[in-house]
């Protein structure tokens, strides 16, 4: 996959609540909490994820995507 080919939208789908939002990635970090915009909850990736996005997107984040491996390993 080329940096062209990285796909930055991501649904982020809520672990508690189950409500979703489409949210745009950074290209060069690791979200590594988010905030739920109906239930207010601070998200927190899983355990061995590097980012909210792995635990919970549709998407897994561009260094994953590009490199299989990211900032935490």
């Amino acid at each position: 996959m080329t940096s062209s080919e990285v796909v930055l939208e991501s649904r982020l789908t809520c672990p508690l609540c189950g409500h979703e939002t489409v949210e745009t990635m950074p290209s060069d970090s690791c979200c590594f909490f988010h905030e739920c915009v109906q239930c207010k909850a601070l998200i927190r990736p899983k355990a061995g994820d590097c980012c909210i996005f792995c635990s919970y997107g549709s998407m897994k984040c561009p260094p994953i995507q590009l490199q299989g491996h990211c900032c935490s390993g």
